[in-house]
């Protein structure tokens, strides 16, 4: 291991190809050293004008980056002699003796084979930005002078994280696991219900570094391209992002009621699928993400309140969600680059379209019809509605569906 001197704010670059394996990188290192200034790039090229550029407290690298790869970063990192030598963390699926006898001559920090073990690499950044026993605190980002809610929301809608996590996703994982590993069925099991998750493992699977086979729809199919070792570290690397969870009672209460909307969507939409011989888990899909917006309005809304924003809890909140909530949650859709087929579900879930309606579409939008009807409504109306006569449901199945 190198030994360094710690600056007052350590400066670091991380070179990942996968946007979303970059992202856990960061999240990771924030939780580290909150304090960090972070240099983000995609490829070798990149990281080589920004080592040029800027004087760095570590570097960390995959050896897979396009371009320029990790180890040629570090060969030249290498060649230019600095002393101390500059900590740099390689990391690379390549597990193999030959692979590791090539890096070592060039002093990695540490070789950290993927998928990452995140114990491990978490030890590492500690024993990097970190004297013995330190630990670093920030307060949350204030807001700047003059900064109205309107324009908070309308700035943050294009980098929100999405939604904050409903569940305790630590406990789901610990629950996943056996004597042999992750067991996946199992992760499913205790994860399905939450929106965040979800969306964050469909989206990755369907990053330029899962390149293999048809678009990725339900839950399910992310698990298994994932794999075990990357889907657990993406699902612990959200619990590490500021407003994880929402602490405010007030904020946390309306997520409550748009998360039970989103999974009576959810459970009615894959009864229905089932009962017409459709596809269940991914009518499942477009129910449970159809909230999305909200959910992660109310998060932005929290760090607000968290930057030392006032917010009138009645009044701005229901004029925030109503004006800002579509909007963010066709910004997360498209930034995620979330399937057009299961934007397509989603977006009928509100209403239908002109033109042909695909059976699924039409369950989508029964479904949502459903989830809306308080206890004290009958489902005579929507037995007479468009889209039940569309799908040849009527009055009997209906209310056998309401009964379960």
């Amino acid at each position: 291991m190198i030994a360094v001197v710690l600056p007052a704010v350590p400066r670091v670059l991380i070179a990942e190809a996968d946007p979303w394996s970059r992202d856990l990188l960061k999240q990771v290192l924030l939780s580290v050293r909150c304090d960090a200034r972070l240099d983000l790039c995609a490829n070798g090229q990149q990281a080589l004008e920004l080592l040029a550029a800027n004087p760095y407290d570590l570097v960390i690298a995959d050896w897979e980056l396009p371009g320029v790869d990790g180890l040629n970063v570090l060969r030249s990192v290498r060649q230019r002699k600095r002393n101390p030598p500059l900590p740099f963390i390689l990391m690379s699926s390549r597990n193999d003796s030959v692979s590791v006898r090539e890096a070592l001559p060039l002093a990695p920090s540490a070789y950290l084979t993927k998928p990452l073990n995140m114990e491990t690499l978490t030890h590492r950044l500690q024993d990097l930005l970190l004297d013995a026993g330190e630990s670093v605190s920030c307060e949350a980002p204030s807001l700047a002078p003059g900064m109205t809610l309107s324009v908070y929301l309308e700035h943050r809608r294009e980098l929100a994280d999405g939604a904050s996590l409903m569940m305790d996703v630590q406990l789901a994982v610990k629950r996943s696991l056996n004597p042999n590993g992750l067991d996946l069925k199992v992760l499913e099991d205790e994860i399905r219900i939450d929106p965040q998750v979800t969306a964050v493992l469909i989206a990755a699977a369907n990053s330029a570094a899962q390149h293999h086979g048809a678009a990725v729809q339900t839950l399910s199919q992310a698990l298994h391209r994932l794999g075990t070792g990357q889907s657990m570290n993406l699902i612990l690397g959200l619990a590490l992002k500021r407003s994880a969870r929402l602490s405010d009672p007030f904020l946390a209460d309306y997520a409550e009621r748009y998360w039970n909307l989103s999974l009576h969507t959810a459970e009615y939409a894959r009864t229905l699928a089932r009962l017409l011989d459709l596809d269940q888990e991914r009518c499942y899909c477009a129910g449970l993400l159809h909230r999305l917006g909200d959910l992660a309005l109310l998060r932005c809304l929290q760090e607000w309140k968290q930057a030392g924003g006032e917010l009138d809890e009645w009044e701005e909140v229901g004029d925030a969600l109503a004006e800002f909530s579509a909007a963010y949650g066709s910004a997360l859709r498209t930034r995620w680059r979330l399937p057009l087929e299961l934007r397509e579900l989603i977006a009928a879930v509100y209403q239908l379209g002109g033109g042909v309606y695909s059976r699924e579409a039409l369950v989508m939008n029964m479904a949502a019809q459903l989830a809306l009807l308080t206890e004290h409504e009958g489902v005579e109306a929507l037995a007479k509605s468009r889209t039940a006569r569309l799908l040849k449901i009527g009055l009997p199945e209906l209310m056998r569906l309401r009964k379960k």
